[in-house]
């Protein structure tokens, strides 16, 4: 046994580490936020509702854009076993949203490992070990990679790109990144020019030939696309066209917030990489290999950087580039640490990866306490249940709370029943049927507020132990329809 068990650790040992830290984040906060919405009810949809379209939640509420239902039903057809299971044994649904995540991850860590190998076979084993552990230091790409993001979803098809690049098989990689564009994200495209050019340029592929195969992948992606969302859709539709119109030619996507063109240098890439972040650098100029790697992706981040609208999301694609180049250098710091300038440059290095270590636990924390709608609707569901009685009990969630942690997933059976009804004056409830209502606002006519919910609101730094303080404040009130007596008999933990 023991020679088998070593084998099996030594082939999937890293694996089970980055598994294993990415699925504790699941079941910890297994909540999502809005970004995730049309995934998380597409797959709650396809796996629940089947081929019944007209129940789906995306006819209802379709969001600004469209977006593709591909990545949805890979991932549903992966869960699906469990969710069989789950019903079997009569689980509540939001185990489904714990199995569809974690199926999620499962293929993401799965492409991260083929890109692993590629990495390891190239640079050897001892940069694959570094870049495992810079990878388990950082929060986002860990935390990120379970998240039904059409970012997260194209990062996976990028993983492979990666893979390929690094055993030369190119034209394989400029196809995956094809379909990414096509089919998950447009703006893989920003991706896709610069690694092109690069291939050209260094003379790995031809000009001709690469058009041939490229366009030829191209317009499969694109009938896939159209194929599959059409019919879910009920019209003709290719989502990522849509998506590039909306967000680059009208340029609709700053209405979401803009940030300065430095912004992805000097807050994304140091918060995502952290100790990776100053060591990718050094890479750089420590091997010269790795400039022909991390340049195609730094030029991505470039032209990425013109868009006003910028999310720590859109650019996670770039970080096994940099963690390869940072691996690299920790590599080589490693194996000098005995030499006296190396050895300071280690010693730096062991304090960064420390540095590291408290920021990721810090922002874990943080964002534990950053998806207060879905623990509205888990403690009321607990404290709001009334025994022996079957009338039905309407809940009315808001948009906030929609977006901050309720999905379908979240639901209960009879006798819940749920509304996402919008646009409600607040002066109007007190005339509807609702039992609760789980919004924003402290006070609405004709409810008592019963209980509320803390959210994240900002790191406060101090002075003595512990130095750092997360700061939280009421952001989801749950209120109880004063005429109705079973709920205002009952004892609640009250509004402070």
């Amino acid at each position: 046994m023991a020679p088998k068990s070593s084998t099996f650790l030594k082939r999937y040992g890293y694996d089970l580490l980055l598994g294993s830290i990415s699925a504790f984040y699941v079941i910890m906060v297994p909540y999502t936020k809005v970004e995730e919405s049309f995934n998380v009810q597409a797959m709650h949809d396809i796996l629940f509702h089947r081929h019944h379209l007209d129940n789906y939640d995306h006819l209802e509420f379709p969001g600004v854009v469209p977006r593709t239902f591909i990545g949805a039903l890979i991932v549903s057809i992966s869960a699906s076993p469990f969710i069989f299971a789950m019903n079997l044994l009569h689980l509540p649904k939001i185990y489904g949203l714990v199995a569809v995540r974690m199926a999620l991850g499962c293929i993401i860590l799965g492409t991260l490992r083929f890109f692993r190998l590629q990495v390891r076979d190239k640079f050897g084993k001892h940069v694959e070990a570094f870049f495992v552990i810079l990878t388990a230091l950082q929060f986002h790409l860990l935390f990120y990679c379970t998240r039904p993001l059409p970012n997260i979803l194209a990062f996976g098809v990028v993983n492979l790109a990666y893979g390929c690049w690094l055993k030369g098989n190119f034209f394989a990689a400029l196809n995956c990144l094809i379909f990414a564009s096509v089919i998950f994200r447009c703006d893989m495209l920003l991706l896709l020019g610069p690694l092109g050019l690069t291939f050209l340029l260094m003379k790995s592929i031809s000009l001709w030939e690469a058009l041939i195969r490229c366009i030829g992948v191209a317009l499969l992606c694109i009938g896939l696309t159209m194929l599959v969302d059409s019919i879910m859709w009920k019209r003709i539709l290719w989502p990522e066209f849509e998506v590039f119109w909306f967000n680059s030619v009208l340029n609709r996507s700053s209405e979401w917030g803009t940030h300065s063109f430095h912004w992805y240098f000097t807050s994304a890439l140091p918060r995502s990489l952290l100790v990776a972040y100053p060591l990718f650098l050094l890479g750089v100029l420590l091997d010269r290999r790795v400039l022909s790697f991390v340049l195609p992706v730094f030029f991505f981040i470039i032209l990425y950087s013109k868009l006003p609208h910028k999310e720590l999301r859109f650019i996670i694609s770039s970080v096994p580039i940099f963690n390869l180049s940072a691996a690299i250098a920790a590599t080589r710091i490693y194996n000098n640490r005995k030499k006296t300038f190396w050895k300071l440059l280690y010693l730096i290095m062991l304090g960064l990866i420390l540095f590291s270590l408290g920021c990721t636990i810090i922002t874990f924390m943080a964002s534990y306490e950053n998806y207060p709608s879905g623990h509205a609707l888990k403690d009321l569901h607990q404290i709001g249940h009334l025994a022996n009685n079957t009338n039905e009990q309407w809940v009315h969630i808001d948009p906030f709370s929609a977006m901050n942690g309720i999905s379908r997933f979240c639901e209960t059976e009879i006798p819940w029943r749920y509304s996402k009804e919008e646009e409600i004056p607040l002066e109007e409830f007190c005339h509807r049927n609702f039992t609760f209502l789980i919004n924003e606002h402290r006070n609405v006519d004709g409810f008592k507020c019963l209980f509320t919910i803390n959210g994240f609101s900002r790191i406060r730094l101090q002075i003595g132990f512990p130095p750092v303080l997360l700061v939280k404040e009421p952001k989801v009130f749950i209120h109880g329809n004063m005429k109705n007596k079973d709920v205002m008999n009952r004892n609640w933990p009250g509004c402070s």
